[in-house]
């Protein structure tokens, strides 16, 4: 049973009205003036408040601003039974808030059709708010996905998934770096993408349900977490924010193919190398006494930078003699960002 409360400081009005509401089957609190009206609210919580406008201790409008500020109350419809009819009145009302107005004198049919309506809407939109509320909580995150899946260990140069092949999984990179290769016909690789711990790889083929366009392989000792098919799909498909979040991923990655197309057709190739080193020392760097080192083979680079291992060795070569990098053995210690960021085509 839905529970009104009137508030009307004229008698007769007060009872012949709870009459009427009782009679239609809803329970019925009622206050003779202002004051009383904001204590019973709070008291009885009710479905609904209609209140007289011109009352002593608290007018209408007081009946609604403090009913507002009470979290509780803030969503109970709330409709003005009043005499006064100027629109100045209507419409200060309404932008403090109130739901409807029903002028006196009225009639039953058009009391109980004010109040039908509006507990019909507050109870749309009770329905609405809960279903956006069970959206937005879904029975798994995307953290709770890969945290409780099967976690596979790769060494370096072990292939994760080949191109051509069908999709299974989602791989997420717990531990480890992996690149993102294609190869031409003529067995030459081309490195198109970079992916180091908290990424995720091999969605797009599953989003677009294809085959793999690239082949991912471990650049050292990798741990990658393994999500199925359908947990992943399920969990896209109850939760529009991670949706979202993949939507973001596919862009951003859409960004960077276009920029290292460009890149590769247009960039010198001490621009390609800088640029290389670059996105390396950003994704894969570590930190070794104070110093950020790379380490990739000679062979690795050179299929990122679009050249041949010898080209990239000589260029790798003048960039030491300008002191824009070091070579210690194997590895790469980028002298000045700068320069490099900033280099001429």
């Amino acid at each position: 049973m839905k529970k009104i409360l009137l508030i009307e400081d004229n008698r007769e009005i007060l009872e012949n009205t709870a009459e009427i509401l009782d009679l239609a089957g809803y329970e019925v609190f009622t206050a003779s003036d202002g004051k009383a009206g904001v204590a019973k609210a709070n008291e009885c919580r009710p479905d609904l408040i209609i209140s007289d406008i011109m009352m002593p201790m608290l007018d209408g409008y007081g009946v609604l601003h403090l009913v507002q500020k009470n979290p509780e109350l803030a969503d109970v419809p709330f409709i003005f039974l009043t005499a006064k009819t100027d629109r100045a009145d209507f419409r200060k009302g309404m932008e403090m808030g109130a739901d409807d107005y029903i002028t006196k004198p009225f009639n039953d049919t058009e009391l109980l059709n004010a109040i039908e309506t509006r507990l019909k809407k507050a109870e749309r939109t009770k329905v609405q708010e809960a279903d956006k509320a069970e959206q937005g909580k879904p029975e798994h995150t995307l953290k709770d996905l890969f945290e409780n899946s099967v976690v596979d260990k790769y060494k370096r140069k072990q292939i994760i998934f080949s191109e051509g092949n069908h999709p299974q999984y989602l791989f997420y990179v717990v531990k480890g770096k992996v690149k993102a290769f294609k190869t031409s016909e003529y067995g030459k690789e081309l490195t198109v993408g970079l992916y180091a711990a908290g990424d995720f790889i091999g969605y797009t083929a599953l989003l677009e349900e294809s085959t793999y366009k690239v082949t991912a392989e471990a650049l050292e000792e990798t741990e990658i977490a393994v999500i199925s098919r359908k947990d992943f799909f399920d969990l896209i498909d109850s939760n529009s924010a991670v949706a979202m979040q993949f939507i973001r991923i596919l862009a951003n990655k859409n960004n960077q193919k276009a920029e290292q197309m460009v890149q590769l057709a247009y960039d010198s190739l001490r621009k390609r190398v800088a640029n290389a080193l670059l996105l390396l020392e950003k994704k894969f760097s570590s930190d070794i006494n104070g110093k950020f080192v790379i380490k990739i083979t000679r062979e690795e680079l050179a299929n990122l930078s679009g050249t041949s291992t010898e080209s990239l060795i000589r260029t790798l070569s003048d960039f030491r003699s300008e002191k824009l990098i070091a070579i210690h053995g194997g590895d790469i210690e980028i002298l000045d960002k700068k320069k490099l960021r900033h280099m001429i085509n």
